[in-house]
């Protein structure tokens, strides 16, 4: 039996335990591993609450909650969620907000479950390390010496210490994912207007943002992603939804990135491992060269740079904002944004569209990428410092570690990350497969078929699921 999100809920579903006592081990757990820095903000009394709710409901409603019961943790970005006030990492946003749920957050509660605190994220979400001054410092449960990635590096930190089975996540340039691979979990980001954006419409960074969660399991990614995904009203048409592609289908391989960016060789051969395995389940392997998607990988890592630059200085003008407050990082970048002219944002949209039409081009030749998730092993704490302004080598410093994260989120296209093998050191291989707009089910499918191979397990228990 898998131990995921979806065992936990079949548990609780069976009355092997009630939702409170879930709650209950999970809030256990949160205070046991306070000390990885995971969350930001625990609100027992709600967890408690909501928990109680859900036990008191007739049977016949509990049937329509896959998750029903099921403890879980919002991220200090997106959302909201009624009753969990933000700061997105930053002493400026003492804890504001919270007072309606987002049409997500309300999927998530129809699905069953039942939050009971934030998960740490860097200031603004600007680092691919989760490590605010404002604190705390989250850490890896594999190595609490390395970064749990960011910028949902509190959710991963939780879900793989096992504090809950599954937690909400966002991902703008790999925020998702690094975590996921930091941690050794599954990590999709969906595919641009596949989640619910409303009713606000304004925080998703121009699109190249998606919000979903950091999971144990493939099915859990599935099952989550079937029930919140859909567009909200609003402005925007429903996305169609391809069903998995049958039979035989072309992966492009990219494991060599040629000498703008150094993969770990245990680490690229993981990837290489596991087109092996796809290639003996019948698909056909075919070798992307770097050339071919160098200044794809190029464009996306500078337009990222000015969207997050422009965003930050938008936000700097708000009423009640105070960025004088601010991580000298976040400053800095924010001073680069507003120096951006109306000419050069323009310039920007254009590359943001060309981006996603050459990475189309791609695939006339192949169904999906089979890639590297993270050139290295997670970095050491403090590998990502934000007490500083030198803005080039910051971005340099998370290109160098996550290469090929910002192309999924520039171009739009859904992209899914797991581990495929274990380093000497106990750290997950990751791989990552990007594929077409509306193709999560053939990532979903390929994902499960790798996952099959049983070649990463998790050394922490799910609470709930260890008794």
């Amino acid at each position: 039996m898998q131990a995921d999100a979806t065992a936990l809920a079949e548990a609780i579903g069976r009355g092997q335990l009630t939702a409170r006592q879930a709650m209950e081990r999970s809030l256990a757990a949160a205070e046991k591993h306070e000390a990885l820095g995971a969350i930001c903000y625990l609100d027992a009394q709600q967890g408690l609450a909501s928990a109680n709710a859900f036990d008191a409901l007739p049977v016949e409603q509990r049937e329509f909650r896959p998750f029903g019961g099921v403890p879980t943790l919002a991220k200090d970005l997106g959302g909201p969620f009624r009753g969990f006030p933000v700061s997105a990492g930053s002493r400026s946003l003492p804890r504001q907000g919270g007072e309606a749920d987002s049409d997500l957050a309300a999927r998530y509660r129809n699905a069953g479950f039942c939050l009971l605190g934030i998960t740490t994220t860097p200031e603004f979400g600007l680092s691919l390390a989760s490590e605010p001054v404002i604190g705390p410092i989250s850490r890896n449960p594999l190595d609490p010496s390395l970064t749990s990635g960011g910028s949902s590096g509190g959710a991963a930190a939780a879900v793989a210490a096992g504090i809950v089975s599954i937690a909400h996540a966002t991902d703008a340039g790999g925020s998702i994912r690094v975590p996921a691979a930091c941690c050794g979990l599954v990590g999709l980001k969906p595919g641009r207007g596949a989640m619910a954006a409303g009713p606000l419409f304004t925080n998703h960074l121009g699109g190249i943002a998606s919000e979903l969660a950091v999971c144990r399991s493939v099915r859990d990614v599935e099952r989550a992603f079937s029930v919140l995904s859909g567009s909200a009203r609003g402005p925007y048409p429903p996305v169609e939804q391809a069903v998995a592609k049958a039979g035989k289908l072309k992966i492009g391989l990219l494991t060599e990135l040629g000498s703008d960016f150094a993969v770990d060789p245990v680490r690229a051969e993981a990837v290489a491992d596991a087109a092996r395995v796809l290639e003996d389940k019948g698909h056909e392997i075919v070798s992307l060269a770097w050339s071919d998607i160098r200044a794809v990988i190029e464009a996306s890592g500078r337009a990222f740079r000015d969207v997050i630059a422009i965003n930050l200085a938008s936000l700097a003008k708000l009423p009640g904002i105070d960025a004088s407050l601010w991580e000298p990082m976040t400053q800095a970048v924010t001073e680069e944004g507003g120096r951006i002219s109306g000419v050069a944002v323009w310039d920007l949209v254009q590359a943001m569209v060309y981006v996603s039409r050459d990475l189309h081009s791609l695939f006339d030749r192949f169904d999906c990428l089979l890639t590297p998730m993270l050139a290295c092993a997670p970095r050491p704490i403090g590998s990502f410092p934000s007490d500083n302004r030198d803005t080039d080598l910051h971005f340099a410093r998370m290109g160098s570690f996550a290469p090929l994260a910002a192309i999924a989120n520039i171009s739009g296209f859904p992209a899914i990350t797991l581990p495929f093998g274990v380093d000497k050191a106990g750290l997950p291989l990751p791989v990552q497969m990007i594929a077409p707009m509306g193709q999560e089910a053939l990532l979903l499918d390929l994902a499960a078929r790798l996952e099959g191979e049983q070649r990463w397990s998790h050394p922490f228990p799910i609470t709930g699921l260890d008794r």
